[in-house]
């Protein structure tokens, strides 16, 4: 399902005005400006999961090659790295990276000119590893041109590769271009990973090899899996998958029954569509594998996606890693109740990491990484019926390129804690609540609570004005009759506001029913609040460093509608109110001369 923004005719007029008040005035709409060249390193946050694995950023390294960024740019590759920021290497140049803690295994996040594949090198302490690391633009250069305002994007790819041996904490690890090996490539990043031996079988489990599945060919093992997942439902016994790469060319049904892998980095499943459950009534257990897909396009008519459908009650998803499928979880043809998707890395999706497609409830989703995601990373889709009573904490999303970081779309009661969202890209911004996609309204009291938000937010290029780290959309029908509760939220480097409230329809429907306290935001391009309806919302104890322009945007369309009104006490940090609803800023322009009133 696209979450696509779809163009609003009145606020695209509204901000064709804007753009022809800038033009004549001799100022730029939101351009993002040529990349500089990377001088400091990202700054970074708290928060998020807890992984085995530590990152380290190419343009914080030694390098020979050249810095891109930082940019902010839809479309270019360094505005979909971490950090806006990355080395870019041809043949004979390097990044060496020195790692922060003892390590056995290296992931590199990296990007490869359109239609090329190859071999990128790495050394240990100067030793050249056998093999180096496969790498493909197959995943990247996605168009999906059903989408408004989309461009050619999802640039990056992940590659990784046990070096065979430990490494100590202060070790270098160079990833080079040697002759022979691909003619450029653009690093962002690497994780490096103390990878422990794989599992053994555990007693009383059935593996597949004895149903006929054979590692690390190109048979189909898809009937091996199926065999054995039926006799360990029939025998009550879990299905074990030891170390090796398996082809499953026909989707899986599973369903009162548990699949263990030898670990993440030794037990690979080989196929777009893994599972495919139409129905089931619970009891699912899926630990310790990888799934590796092959999807390099987007096709939203195609249940492409790690797992697809119902998990049912009392479900557990722990331990995976996925990788270049459409979606890693797309949840629906059914309810699902108590789940836990946990201590999972899902990375490279062409769509959605995890969407709850309606009708799942008193689930978590809890300590997930999730990287370069084409879509929402985590979505509650309240798709005729409402997710409810779910929580989302301790995960950590890292560039979602076309949509937001984590969205909330309709639904009731939901909790949202503890999580990490940087680097968000065009379509979306980083944390989003509203009535939107024909979700069942928001009700109850929706939580989110000690968020973080870094370098959150984006220029929407259909309506062509900043979404904030933090937004609220009554694009459907009014936010009301519900009880929204925000604190400890921090918002570090918004591109554009940190908080934003609007009808994206732009019919200047009500958005209240917000309560927001205590709240930091650490520098806005533009605004700390941006009201763009009407309704009521309260703000207390937010303190703002380090605006763009000013404290307040309270512009509502049609201009007809009355503004915004905002209550509160103990804020700090962002007087001022942009009066010129005829015109938008550039982002960090300072105030204007005239213009602005006390907030």
């Amino acid at each position: 399902m696209s979450k696509m923004s779809p163009t609003s005719a009145r606020i695209r007029a509204q901000a064709a005005v804007a753009a022809a008040a800038l033009v004549s005035s001799g100022l730029a709409v939101f351009a993002a400006g040529p990349a500089a060249a990377a001088a400091t390193c990202p700054a970074t946050a708290a928060g998020g999961a807890t992984t085995a694995f530590q990152t380290v950023e190419a343009e914080c390294s030694t390098t020979t090659g050249t810095a891109v960024g930082p940019d902010r740019t839809q479309g270019t590759v360094a505005s979909e790295a971490s950090g806006r920021q990355a080395v870019k290497l041809g043949q004979g140049q390097s990044v060496e990276f020195t790692l922060p803690a003892a390590a056995n295994a290296i992931n590199v996040h990296y990007n490869l000119p359109d239609s090329s594949s190859g071999r990128i090198s790495v050394y240990v302490d100067d030793t050249k590893l056998a093999g180096g690391l496969s790498v493909t633009s197959q995943y990247s250069y996605t168009d999906t041109p059903s989408i408004s305002g989309s461009k050619t994007h999802h640039f990056f790819d992940d590659a990784r590769l046990l070096f065979g041996k430990n490494a100590a904490k202060g070790a270098k690890v160079k990833v080079a271009l040697d002759s022979g090996d691909v003619s450029a490539a653009t690093i962002d990043l690497a994780d490096f990973e103390q990878v422990g031996p794989a599992a053994e079988q555990p007693a009383d489990s059935l593996s597949v090899t004895d149903y006929g599945a054979t590692a690390d060919d190109d048979s189909d093992d898809s009937q091996a899996f199926h065999d054995a997942l039926a006799a360990g439902q029939q025998q009550g016994e879990q299905v074990w998958v030891p170390a090796g790469r398996f082809e499953i060319g026909t989707a899986l049904q599973i369903d009162k029954t548990t699949l263990r892998g030898a670990g993440q980095w030794y037990t690979v499943l080989h196929g777009n569509n893994i599972f495919n459950n139409n129905t089931a009534s619970g009891g699912i257990k899926l630990y310790d594998f990888a799934v590796f897909g092959s999807v390099s396009e987007r096709n939203d008519s195609s249940p492409d996606n790690a797992f697809h459908g119902v998990l049912g009650a009392g479900s557990v998803v722990s331990g995976l890693w996925i990788q270049d499928t459409k979606c890693g979880l797309w949840l629906m043809n059914g309810a699902s109740s108590d789940l836990t998707i946990e201590n999972n890395r899902i990375l490279d999706t062409q769509a959605d990491g995890v969407n709850f497609d309606g009708a799942v409830t008193k689930s978590k989703l809890h300590n997930n990484y999730l990287r370069n995601n084409g879509d929402d990373a985590l979505a509650l889709w309240s798709n005729g019926q409402a997710d409810s009573g779910n929580t989302i904490s301790d995960n950590t999303v890292v560039q979602p390129n076309l949509a937001n970081g984590i969205a909330l779309y309709g639904g009731s009661d939901n909790t949202v804690s503890g999580n990490l969202v940087q680097d968000t890209n065009a379509l979306g911004g980083g944390y989003l609540v509203a009535n939107r996609f024909d979700s069942v309204p928001l009700s109850g009291t929706i939580t989110l609570s000690g968020n973080t938000a870094l370098r959150a937010g984006a220029l929407d290029p259909n309506w062509e004005f900043g979404v904030g780290a933090l937004w609220f959309d009554a694009r459907d029908q009014a936010i009301s009759g519900v009880t929204i509760k925000v604190n400890d939220f921090t918002a570090t480097d918004s591109p554009y506001e940190a908080i934003q409230f609007i009808d994206g329809n732009g019919a200047g429907k009500e958005v209240g029913g917000i309560t927001i306290d205590g709240v930091t935001v650490k520098g806005a391009g533009t605004f700390v609040a941006q009201s763009q309806t009407q309704g009521s919302v309260s703000i207390s104890n937010l303190t703002a460093s380090d605006v763009g322009v000013t404290g307040t945007y309270n512009c509502p369309f049609p201009s007809s509608t009355p503004k915004m009104t905002f209550t509160g006490s103990g804020n700090t940090g962002w007087t001022g109110t942009w009066d010129d609803c005829t015109s938008w800023p550039e982002p960090n322009s300072g105030p204007p001369e005239q213009g602005t009133t006390a907030h």
